[in-house]
């Protein structure tokens, strides 16, 4: 039995190494849950773009907006586990919806949907009404602790990314008491920063560079640890409190059949294609940051994220409905 064994080995590991060797002979399909030109269509652009030209692999990227992306997310659990079929999850969807009470979410994200590997992140940018007194971080928060209840933020809805963030603002500044005002979509929030209506705003940097550099809206501070090529001389929030590192982060998505070998393969590909030298350029105009996680690593950022947002959640007695 053992000669027999020995025997068998070298087979069996040359088998294993072919299918560790997995590579696509049809084009890959990834489903955005958001519509083009958004961040999440744009990283998906951009990787599938890197992959063709580095590999010569077609990446095939349909947009199924709606329902804060599961539609997407829900075609993807759907789709046959054969590789052909993944797409982009996002931090909204996969790490704050489900600890936020009343999100209506159609699948089981933990049985259905299996993490492949992160791709890229945007930070947040804190912005507020061009007339406001505060030109800092500190002056905002002195401002807000001395006035509670006056400062309003915007957010694209009950339960979203801009409202946590909002909300963990005030949380790490001290429990400053903020008015929230939910709008339907972040153009229309905005607008009224803009237009003096609401005071302050956090935004994805990547949508919201050209008001922040037009003078329509002015920038606090970027939620993050290092600056962002955007807006390169903006201070970091991190700087007056340090949790504040807050990036949206968007990463490839499989159903969860896929086969182990499968989606090792899918992850180098596409950790390969953001990191290459040649997408640096390219993903910085949009301020982008590459995130090189595994999918191990990438269910372990999920579960940490979780984490984080539902203290914030609890704290602030958020509810999505």
């Amino acid at each position: 039995m053992l000669r027999r064994s020995l025997l068998a080995s070298p087979l069996l590991l040359a088998a294993a190494a072919a299918r560790a060797d997995w590579a696509p002979s049809q084009p890959i399909h990834v489903i955005v849950g958001f519509a083009p030109g958004g961040t999440a269509d744009i990283a998906a652009r951009l990787a599938g773009e890197a992959i063709q030209r580095r590999t010569g692999h077609t990446v095939v990227v349909e947009n199924k907006s709606g329902a804060l992306g599961f539609i997407a997310l829900k075609a993807v659990a759907n789709a046959v586990p054969d590789g052909y079929t993944v797409g982009i999850g996002i931090m909204g969807s996969l790490a704050v919806a489900p600890v936020v009470p009343g999100s209506v979410i159609p699948i089981d994200l933990d049985k259905e949907i299996l993490p492949i590997c992160n791709l890229v992140g945007v930070p947040m940018v804190l912005i507020v009404r061009p007339s406001a007194p505060y030109k800092t971080v500190a002056e905002l928060v002195a401002y807000a602790r001395a006035n509670p209840g006056k400062v309003s933020y915007g957010s694209t809805g009950n339960g979203s990314t801009n409202q946590l963030a909002a909300e963990f603002f005030a949380a790490e500044a001290g429990g400053l008491k903020l008015l929230h005002v939910p709008y339907r979509g972040g153009a229309p929030a905005v607008a009224d920063v803009a237009a003096g209506q609401i005071d302050i705003f956090f935004a994805n940097v990547s949508e919201i560079v050209g008001q922040i550099k037009g003078g329509q809206v002015r920038a606090l501070a970027l939620a993050s640890t290092r600056p962002n090529p955007m807006v390169p001389d903006l201070p970091l929030l991190t700087k007056d409190i340090p949790a504040l590192d807050i990036a949206n982060w968007f990463g490839l998505v499989g159903p969860a059949g896929l086969p182990a070998d499968i989606a090792s393969s899918l992850a180098k590909l596409f950790l390969e294609a953001v990191s290459d030298p040649a997408s640096q350029p390219v993903l910085a105009e949009r301020g982008l940051q590459p995130i090189p996680q595994d999918g191990p690593a990438f269910k372990a950022a999920i579960l940490k994220d979780r984490e984080r947002w539902a203290r914030v959640v609890k704290q602030g007695n958020i509810r999505a409905d």
